[in-house]
């Protein structure tokens, strides 16, 4: 595929990864307009070098990014194409089927609007973790509609390739499920477990090991984000806590019964845990393409 020029983008959203696309951009040799609700976060990432503040006067973008929650997608997309903020749009919000059928069922201009996801976490709070290199070698997904026409996907190709990501195309529901798996229920087990200890004392905590702080390390993400992002997804992800929750009711019903049989059990669902441990140390720096993804793990 050729990939087309660009030269001039908008980026909707100040956030970490708003902010990140938009120094990738700017690195690129782009010129960057920045909107967003709040001026003290357009101002800060101005400061930082991802671009400037957009006027009315500039004419329509090569690109407009929306890089809000899932909540505000649709909504902000409806607007900047009302207004006419560019010629190709895309979204980075962490849920897509939901996202992709209210832009449908709003009236947007699907032809020129790829629903799209960096593989790069959601926002953090500030912008302190933007970074130009933020997806440099990550996966960015794209749902493109059955419709879209080549020349806005050869725009998308060219806003990856200033970022250094490489494209995957899954349609929505696929997505869903996949970061449900990878992402969306692993960060809430980790959060629950974790919120075990927000009242415990330094001394007790002192005695945790690093295994454990590793386990609940994603739990340290926004929460008003992470909120809105669970809700976008609710039932791929109820679906996976489902089978969690009915793994660890088995668990402590054996342990409860003290059967002589509950050691094979457990040690038969933790081999399965080192399996998983032991496949995901494997794929670390395995980037998986178009074709493995679908395929890989109960999706």
């Amino acid at each position: 595929m050729t990939t087309a020029p660009l030269r001039t983008a908008v980026v909707i959203g100040c956030g970490t990864t708003g902010t990140s696309v938009a120094l990738a951009l700017t690195g690129a040799g782009v010129e960057v307009a920045l909107v967003d609700d709040d001026p003290r976060a357009t101002a800060e990432a101005v400061a930082l070098g991802a671009g400037t503040p957009w006027t009315p006067e500039r004419p329509p973008a090569d690109l407009v990014v929306v890089a809000t929650p899932p909540s505000a997608v649709v909504d902000v997309l409806h607007s900047a194409q009302s207004r006419g903020l560019g010629h190709v749009y895309t979204d980075t919000a962490g849920t897509k089927e939901i996202v992709a059928s209210d832009a449908e069922l709003r009236g947007c201009d699907l032809k020129g609007y790829v629903p799209g996801h960096p593989l790069a976490g959601p926002d953090a709070a500030g912008r302190d973790a933007a970074d130009a290199a933020r997806f440099a070698d990550r996966t960015w997904v794209l749902c493109p509609y059955e419709t879209t026409p080549e020349w806005a996907l050869e725009t998308l190709d060219a806003l990856l390739a200033a970022c250094g990501a490489q494209r995957l195309d899954l349609a929505p529901h696929v997505h869903d499920r996949v970061v449900a798996e990878l992402s969306h229920a692993p960060h809430l087990v980790a959060a629950v477990l974790s919120s075990r200890f927000a009242d415990s004392s330094a001394a007790f905590l002192g005695l945790a090991e690093q295994s454990l702080r590793d386990a609940v390390r994603t739990a340290g993400g926004d929460p008003w984000v992470w909120g809105d992002v669970l809700a976008h997804n609710a039932g791929p992800v109820a679906d996976v806590l489902d089978r969690i929750a009915g793994q660890l009711t088995r668990a402590a019903a054996l342990l409860r019964e003290g059967d002589d049989s509950a050691p094979f059990e457990l040690a038969l669902t933790l081999e399965q845990g080192r399996r998983g441990q032991s496949a995901l140390d494997d794929t670390r720096d395995d980037l998986r393409t178009p074709r493995d993804a679908p395929a890989a793990g109960r999706v």
